[in-house]
């Protein structure tokens, strides 16, 4: 839909493009500057240059236009594995890859395509984009996803999950050898201060708290196999967690960094090229427990890291 932000400066001597980045998370700073030179940001109700330097008192209006979407989504004849289905939701096993809803350079073949296409009721709480969608996984990390069938059911699943009554559990390879075996990641997440398509472990406004519990499963020569259960879930989360105490997810593009090449270049080369192989980060959804929001009963249910997930973990036990 059309948005209108309307902002007030009071301290002057910044950028415009780089004031409204700071200020509007939301948007990247390309994306501001995109909006400057469409006309669509406006200081004291003129069009000024992405240069222009704020000053105490500006008044400065940000309208981000409608989105071209289609207007209808097409199902799309994409396999999905589905680990449980009944009246009112579904839990899906997500292969890493695929993208859970439409958007910007996704407009066709995610999984709100598959599901349009496997089942015939969704909620519509998440609008035409996002029918069903409970909570979301990152693209290129695998596992168990819940899926809301009628409005009802949306909305209890959402609340059981705003109040930790939904136990998400992920498996992870991270870089190093962890040495305790159990601590906790408190530390409030929000935008990357110079890379707004990134997130980071920030303690000034708008950062959220941000709360994950990590377990060890097996120490590795070079890295640590982890369950790492959610409290709350924010962006990128358990990478952002795990880049925060120097133990980034394996295969990670954006959170790895030094540490990730470091661990990498430590491999012998067979452990190396199965590292190499995986798609994106070894991170995957294992494990979802929740009581059934109509009838009560518990559900545990369990899904199997994929064979790439598998043989990366093998290849890291190897010295």
């Amino acid at each position: 839909m059309e948005t209108t932000l309307t902002l007030q400066v009071t301290e002057g001597g910044a950028r415009l493009d780089a004031w409204l980045a700071a200020r509007a998370p939301q948007h990247s700073r390309a994306r501001v500057q995109q909006l400057l030179k469409a006309g669509d940001v406006q200081v004291n109700g003129r069009a000024e240059k992405a240069s222009y330097r704020v000053q105490p008192g500006d008044t400065i209006t940000l309208h981000e236009p409608e989105p071209a979407a289609p207007l209808h989504l097409q199902p799309e004849n994409i396999p999905l594995d589905i680990r449980y289905q009944d009246a009112d939701l579904l839990v899906i096993n997500k292969p890493a890859g695929l993208v859970v809803h439409p958007g910007a350079g996704n407009w066709t073949g995610t999984l709100v395509h598959a599901l349009l296409h496997h089942v015939r009721d969704l909620s519509g709480i998440g609008g035409t984009l996002r029918p069903g969608i409970v909570h979301r996984l990152d693209k290129d990390t695998s596992g168990l996803l819940l899926v809301a069938k009628n409005d009802v059911t949306h909305r209890a699943l959402a609340a059981m999950i705003e109040r930790r009554a939904v136990v998400r559990e992920y498996l992870a390879l991270a870089w190093g050898v962890i040495t305790e075996d159990a601590f906790t990641v408190d530390a409030p997440i929000g935008r990357h201060p110079a890379d707004r398509q990134r997130m980071a472990v920030r303690q000034a406004a708008p950062a959220r708290r941000a709360v994950t519990h990590v377990t060890v499963r097996e120490r590795l020569p070079h890295a640590t196999a982890v369950v790492a259960r959610l409290d709350t879930g924010r962006t990128h989360q358990i990478r952002v967690h795990l880049a925060h105490v120097q133990h980034p997810v394996v295969g990670d593009p954006v959170y790895g960094g030094a540490l990730a090449k470091r661990g990498r270049a430590l491999l012998p080369p067979a452990a190396r090229a199965a590292v190499d192989a995986l798609p994106g980060q070894a991170l995957h959804a294992c494990r979802l427990t929740f009581p059934h929001p109509r009838t009560g009963e518990m559900l545990s249910l369990e899904a199997e890291p994929p064979e790439s997930f598998l043989l990366a973990w093998a290849g890291l036990r190897e010295r």
